[in-house]
């Protein structure tokens, strides 16, 4: 079965149709994937098949392996994840690095997600952080469920709260540490995307107002001019090729800035403080 999965996920041209295979197959087993290599010459039932069938089949369409499976692991923490909510990325644990660097540094108390999608930054910094205030927004009811129900079964405490953008907040006491993974897609460059992320992961959490890709950077500067204490930082990721133009809006702003790359060389993440 699991020879048949990669050739059927080949021939649907999936990004990664071997690893895809075994997940898939591993999940409708009720397995992991060393479970499944230790049981490949267990007998499988026609009630089993029919489920890694359907599986596949959904993965054909290029439905993302996380919703399929419901889960994605970010950290080192499985987080639950489905329609409605953005999947999380490897890549966007780099700010975690890097919060926890500055955390050894000088210790954050209080920190602001901006975003919280399925609440995998907010969750996994109040857990590496100790941070005793962690406030998260999102303007998706959809999202907000699922992060709440993430932070319980991972027994962290976070404020999740309604609303679109740091303006959700109303007059709150400073942060001393934002961030944010904002959408930075214009959505004049949705045909350029795979299918498995445009035609399935949740459009407002991708895409900026048509025409304007820095539209969430110049809200996130003026939110670490109002909201960051005085030796408040902010950490915001970027898209491709994004990193010029954040670091001259920054300046315009009043802001010092940096960047950060990822392991891929790309710079991924700004660095805000106050002027």
């Amino acid at each position: 079965m699991l020879a048949r999965a990669r050739e059927f996920l080949t021939r649907k041209a999936t990004d990664a149709p071997r690893l895809e295979a075994e997940l898939l197959v591993a999940h409708s087993l009720g397995l992991d994937r060393l479970q499944l290599f230790l049981q490949l010459d267990r007998p499988i039932t026609a009630v089993e098949l029919a489920k890694a069938r359907e599986l596949l089949l959904r993965r054909g369409k290029h439905e993302p392996v996380a919703y399929i499976t419901g889960r994605r692991e970010f950290y080192g923490r499985s987080f639950a994840v489905g329609r409605g909510v953005l999947v999380p990325r490897p890549e966007t644990e780099l700010i975690v690095d890097l919060a926890r660097s500055l955390h050894a540094q000088s210790p954050r108390a209080s920190v602001l997600d901006i975003g919280a999608g399925s609440g995998c930054l907010a969750i996994t910094l109040a857990l590496e952080l100790s941070a005793p205030r962690v406030v998260a927004v999102d303007i998706s009811p959809a999202a907000l469920t699922v992060a709440r129900s993430n932070a319980a079964a991972l027994a962290a405490q976070v404020e999740f709260l309604l609303g679109d953008g740091p303006e959700a907040l109303g007059a709150a006491e400073p942060f001393e540490l934002l961030v944010s993974n904002p959408p930075y897609i214009d959505p004049s460059e949705a045909a350029s995307l795979a299918p498995d992320v445009r035609d399935w992961e949740p459009s407002e959490a991708l895409f900026t107002p048509a025409g304007d890709p820095d539209h969430w950077l110049v809200r996130l500067n003026r939110a670490a001019a109002e909201r960051l204490s005085a030796d408040g930082v902010a950490l915001i990721e970027l898209g491709h090729q994004q990193a010029p133009r954040a670091l001259e809006l920054a300046l315009a702003a009043g802001l010092r800035a940096r960047t950060h790359r990822d392991y891929g060389g790309v710079e991924r993440v700004l660095e805000l403080r106050r002027a």
